[in-house]
């Protein structure tokens, strides 16, 4: 395992591991030779880049942070993060006494399915602790997750909600992991939460449009493929299909540091990056095509996604799409409401945020409904909005001493209705 699992009672241990002495500065605990003058370079740099992050944590310097995020690396090790994933949250400073504890809040309505994942939880990572300390850590999984559901009920839970919390767990500990999951639920994946898959949906269908300011070609051979292939690791973030924990905690370095739609935008680079074996597969065999999409290509060249990922969304921000697409995205979604990182938001106007996009979703399902009804019902309503019509039409004639024009005009309406 690329790096270690820290709890957030090893904070000691960051100060240690960035403190360089002069007189050594290429000690590490890797123990390098002098005879490897590229390694000790290599070290020299990591050194230097651990400073810079500490610095920037002590300091507050999200700017910074986010550059050292989304650089070779990420942000190196957990105890870095530690420090790091709260700043860049803006939940360093809060407390929990704005949350309550679990047994004084009544039941979440998703709390069986929360108990059947977090049974299935851990199985990828950490893979050095025992089957007791396994045990523990899904009892904190579960109390961290009901924690953030009863605090804030209105969120519905849904699969793989946990393959994030636990990233999060893993990295920074039960305590510290409450307040950065309640950000993350409520200013980064609170679209997913509501009571509807309709809003991802419409963050999948960015995909296509990226492939097609990017690359018409390809955008052309998965013409018929919806992207429904990338469900799964927009909802988790990415946690449902990494199985390395090195990483997914890298990956959440750059995640966090970058504004929600970004997640999706990698997820487009990486279908560009496998374009000759995606061309490979032919058009009649859309079933291939969706199963190589849905999977993550191995291994992950995790460093140089981030990379190409950045200069895609640069060279193509979402405003700029084809067909519209990010006008269809609701005013009131993550994706347009969270885009400057740098800047704290409230919990009140998340909630605010999620209630108006709860109104929303509602007015578009009666529109639907009115829709759907009218056009099962087309017939009748044809023949009454026709009876409604004459009816109106043969007042008004007669009104006008137009008498004998009368059915012709009837003949008229009949023609354009029937």
């Amino acid at each position: 395992m690329g790096s270690s699992i820290l709890g957030s009672d090893d904070s000691t241990a960051m100060d240690e591991s960035v403190d360089i002495k002069p007189e050594n500065p290429f000690a590490s605990s890797i123990g390098l030779s002098e005879a490897d003058p590229k390694a000790q370079e290599r070290e020299a740099i990591m050194l230097a880049k651990k400073a810079e992050i500490l610095d920037a944590c002590n300091s507050r310097d999200v700017d910074a942070l986010i550059r050292c995020a989304t650089t070779e690396g990420g942000l190196l090790e957990d105890a870095l993060r530690q420090k790091a994933w709260p700043i860049l949250l803006h939940c360093d400073k809060n407390s929990l006494s704005d949350l309550k504890p679990i047994q004084d809040l009544p039941p979440h309505t998703d709390e069986e399915q929360v108990k059947l994942d977090v049974d299935r939880s851990f199985v990828y990572y950490p893979n050095d602790l025992t089957e007791q300390e396994i045990t523990e850590k899904k009892d904190q999984l579960e109390v961290v997750i009901l924690k953030i559901l009863r605090n804030y009920p209105m969120l519905c839970y849904f699969q793989g909600y946990h393959d994030i919390v636990q990233v999060f767990l893993l990295v920074l500990g039960e305590q510290l992991a409450v307040p950065a999951i309640a950000r993350v639920s409520l200013f980064r994946i609170r679209d997913y939460m509501l009571r509807t898959l309709s809003p991802a949906i419409k963050h999948l269908e960015l995909i296509p449009a990226i492939l097609e300011a990017t690359d018409p070609p390809l955008r052309q051979h998965l013409a018929d493929i919806q992207p429904f292939f990338a469900l799964a690791a927009a909802l988790t973030l990415y946690a449902h299909d990494i199985s390395e924990y090195s990483d997914i905690s890298r990956l959440y370095d750059f995640l966090l540091a970058r504004e929600p739609v970004v997640a999706i935008y990698l997820f487009a680079e990486i279908i560009i990056s496998r374009k000759k074996e995606l061309l490979d597969i032919p058009i009649d065999e859309p079933e291939m095509l969706h199963f190589t999409l849905s999977k993550l290509p191995q291994p992950l060249d995790l460093d140089g996604h981030i990379l190409r990922a950045e200069q895609l969304f640069k060279v193509n921000p979402p405003e700029t799409l084809p067909h519209g697409v990010w006008k269809r995205i609701s005013r009131y979604s993550v994706l347009k409401t969270s885009r400057d990182q740098s800047q704290s938001q409230t919990v009140e106007n998340a909630l605010k945020l999620f209630g108006l996009q709860t109104q929303q979703l509602r007015n578009e399902e009666r529109r639907k409904q009115a829709l759907g009804l009218a056009w099962k019902h087309r017939r009748t309503i044809g023949s009454v909005a026709l009876a409604l019509l004459v009816g109106a039409a043969s007042i008004y004639l007669r009104r006008k001493g137009l008498d004998s024009t009368i059915w012709s005009y009837v003949g008229r309406i009949q023609a354009f209705f029937l």
